[in-house]
């Protein structure tokens, strides 16, 4: 296996967290055209078909795809598309949904019994002090419902992380595709109870062509091109080269929300995001600086 990435295979990684982070700006786009319950409910069934057709389903549970669906399908993203529909900005949404890390960090270790390193403390300080800032500035376009959402949402992801770690090496297009065979029908249910057939028809009616194009976007681009790129370098290069380019996705989302959707960038966001990113990273790099501070090359 390799230690670093060649120039296409970096643009290769690049694109996929360029996708993942803008992908925030276009479900903003979207939901203006859209209710968010029903865009979820479209983007997993279009995830579904006509993929399945060509994924063989994992050798996996019924109950594992099931519960992945449901954890990834209504919690991660029916909340997140009820949050970003006028309760919390598109960069902050990509921002703050991070902390999924310390969620995933966290469950793993409640189901070891391991406990936190200090540097991990450390690291949860820091994306803490920068959640309370955001906390400290919730306006018109940050609410403190919505900032609520994102982090149920984040714990939704977090806990979806966990039962695809235990469904083990699979396929991972394969996994997102038959999963979200779960997902449609209690996404479909609650945009019924929650909108009703007349909102629904009127939704669907009034789609564009963008509304449609965001839609397979959020399942083909962000989750079936976005899995399988990933996979694909993850499977050719250590986690320690690949995992630490997934800290652009937030400077891509609040920087093309900026850009696209004129979202303000005073300093306390700035500041925010700076904590926040700065525990990511501390978490995410620290194991293997202190590997090589500890290598015996270095030791010695």
């Amino acid at each position: 296996m390799h230690s670093a990435l060649p120039l296409r295979h970096f643009l290769l990684a690049l694109a996929v967290v360029a996708v993942w982070g803008t992908n925030f700006v276009v479900i903003k786009l979207a939901l203006g055209h859209m209710q968010p319950l029903l865009f979820a409910t479209l983007r997993f069934a279009l995830a579904v078909v006509p993929a399945i057709f060509f994924f063989p389903r994992p050798a996996v549970p019924w109950r594992n795809l099931a519960a992945y669906g449901l954890l990834i399908g209504v919690g991660q993203f029916g909340l997140l598309f009820v949050a970003m529909n006028g309760h919390i900005s598109p960069g902050l949404a990509s921002l703050v949904i991070q902390v999924q890390v310390f969620f995933t960090i966290g469950l793993a270790m409640r189901l070891s019994g391991e406990r936190l390193q200090r540097i991990q403390w450390l690291a949860l300080a820091l994306a803490t002090a920068g959640i309370g800032i955001i906390v400290m500035h919730t306006d018109g376009s940050t609410t403190v419902l919505g900032l609520g959402l994102i982090l149920l949402a984040a714990m939704s992801w977090a806990g979806g992380n966990i039962t695809s770690r235990k469904a083990g090496q699979v396929n991972m297009v394969g996994y997102v595709v038959w999963s979200s065979v779960f997902a449609v029908p209690p996404l479909l249910a609650l945009t019924l109870a929650v909108n009703g057939w007349d909102a629904v028809a009127k939704g669907l009616q009034g789609a564009t062509i963008g509304t449609w194009a965001a839609v397979a976007w959020q399942a083909w681009g962000n989750s079936l091109f976005g899995y399988a790129a990933w996979g694909w370098l993850l499977a050719r290069y250590p986690a320690a080269t690949v995992t630490p380019m997934a800290l652009l996705v937030p400077l891509f989302g609040m920087g093309s929300s900026a850009l696209w959707l004129g979202e303000g960038l005073p300093g306390w966001k700035l500041a925010a995001a700076a904590l926040v990113m700065g525990g990511l990273a501390l978490n995410l790099l620290w194991p293997y600086v202190r590997a090589r501070l500890l290598s015996p090359s270095n030791v010695a």
